[in-house]
């Protein structure tokens, strides 16, 4: 499919174009969920189409279409440069300014043992044996286990001859437990599918997803019997899971220069950060070193160039605490002057790509586990968010996770129910004064960062180590 791709599309390019690229993307989703022992409704989706991105005469056009015959090539390469020509007139920079690359390469997802390979019967069974095992006690009352996995294929040509293949997979598991006494409910996960990576059938033992219904439920049961969580200023020691949401809400977005410009204004809000920051500002404590990295071989959102052609590479965002580069792809930089990544990204064959998240990571340090909670005078543990709300900005946030562990005099007394945490973005991160080493590092991502107008629903990854954070504003209640 791409030799034939390929010619086509040189057939097609017309003569004098500036710049044309191609991207074909081929992506099969397959759903299996089990609930109280019951298989629910199998679900399964494959789609297929390309896109086509015009740069002319300082203006850029895009138009997507499911026809891969050369006619229909040749027509939305056509309307492509018609929107081109018509958008130069009002266009906020002239794409003439941009350095486009012809890139040549292939990535594939590492896999030791394809989900695709499995049977049906096989794949069933995998599923609700592990369901089974979360049913544990009468006041277990709901339980489910579900496993989405997800095969993408993309071809990316340009007009001066670039040609990138890449072929991914992703496997992303959940199970819950739901426990209940009387008026009393709660809710224990395994990380709101935040295990999500790439790769095959290894992953669900990487992750420990057999390991886990039976500490989901007993987690599920304990929260029943146990007190709020204490209210006031204290320090707050967060796991990979719940960092995982910390990282995305109160650093990814913020960074994102197409949002920084305001084009997210109208739909989900601008950005606490301002041009003028990078390179000056302190956006948390000399600890705080964050990596777009999507280079990292199992994790969720890993390619080898992103959807304008640029190559992926690792770079820090911040580092030593300092704000040293945004995400943003090279339209972004080339309107903003930021330095940015590869992270021109869509979420589909007919959307364009935006600025987006990919593998956005919290670096390790150089305590265990058990010397940061050691060092906690009174503060509470956290895991597993399953509430947030953040402005407009991105700045003030409040969380709220499913499990906690209250921490006095460097011990863990116990477990705590319905804890939150809020702050404030910019002085949030500045109170970090400790962190995990890489025993407490995760490898997670998520399958449902939603952005831009329409909606674009993407995969983004986020490894972190448990964060140690002082004086922050805790409390108690649903």
């Amino acid at each position: 499919m791409t030799t034939v791709l390929a010619d086509r599309f040189r057939s097609a390019l017309p003569s004098g174009i500036d710049f044309c690229s191609l991207r074909y993307t081929e992506e099969t989703t397959e759903t299996i969920t089990f609930r109280k022992g019951i298989l629910q409704p199998l679900s399964e989706s494959n789609d297929s189409g390309f896109m086509v991105i015009v740069h002319h005469d300082g203006g850029l056009g895009y138009a997507a279409c499911a026809d891969t015959s050369m006619t229909g090539i040749r027509q939305t390469i056509d309307k492509a440069k018609e929107w081109a020509l018509r958008s130069k007139r009002n266009a906020l920079f002239s794409t003439s300014d941009l350095n486009l690359q012809n890139p040549k390469g292939r990535y594939q997802t590492k896999v030791e043992t394809s989900w695709s390979s499995l049977g049906l019967s096989e794949k069933l069974d995998m599923i609700q044996g592990v369901e089974k095992r979360l049913a544990i006690d009468p006041k277990i009352v709901d339980t489910s286990a579900s496993i989405m996995s997800i095969r993408n294929r993309t071809t990316y040509l340009t007009s001066g001859g670039g040609e990138v293949f890449q072929s991914l997979e992703m496997l992303a598991p959940d199970m819950r437990a739901v426990a209940n006494v009387g008026t009393e409910t709660q809710i224990r996960s395994f990380g709101s599918r935040g295990m999500s990576q790439q790769g095959g059938v290894e992953i669900l033992g990487r992750v420990g997803f057999f390991q886990a219904p039976e500490q989901i439920s007993t987690e599920a049961l304990q929260l029943l019997e146990a007190p709020d969580c204490p209210s006031g200023k204290m320090d707050l020691l967060l796991c990979a899971d719940q960092m995982m949401l910390q990282i995305h809400e109160s650093i990814g977005h913020p960074l994102e220069i197409d949002r920084i410009l305001g084009d997210e204004r109208n739909y989900a809000g601008t950005s606490f950060v301002t041009p003028d920051m990078f390179g000056s500002y302190q956006y948390g404590s000399s600890l705080l070193n964050v990596t777009f990295d999507p280079t990292i071989e199992n994790e969720f959102a890993t390619y080898l160039y992103d959807d304008h052609g640029s190559k992926a590479e690792r770079r820090f965002l911040i580092r030593d605490g300092i704000l040293v580069a945004g995400l943003g792809g090279a339209i972004s930089q080339a309107r903003s002057k930021i330095p940015g990544v590869a992270n021109s990204r869509s979420s589909s064959w007919n959307r364009p790509p935006i600025d987006r998240m990919a593998n956005l990571n919290v670096e390790p340090g150089d305590q265990t586990m058990d010397q940061l909670i050691s060092s906690i005078e009174r503060g509470v543990l956290m895991k597993t968010n399953n509430s947030w709300s953040i402005d407009d900005s991105r700045n003030k946030f409040q969380f709220g996770c499913e499990f906690g562990q209250y921490i006095e005099n460097g011990q863990i007394q116990h477990i705590v129910k319905n804890p939150n945490y809020r702050g404030i973005s910019e002085s949030f991160w500045r109170n970090l004064r400790a962190l995990g080493d890489r025993s407490t590092l995760e490898v997670l991502g998520t399958p449902y960062c939603g952005k831009g107008e329409p909606n674009q629903i993407i995969r983004v990854g986020h490894a972190s180590p448990a964060c140690l954070f002082s004086n922050v504003e805790v409390f108690g209640g649903a």
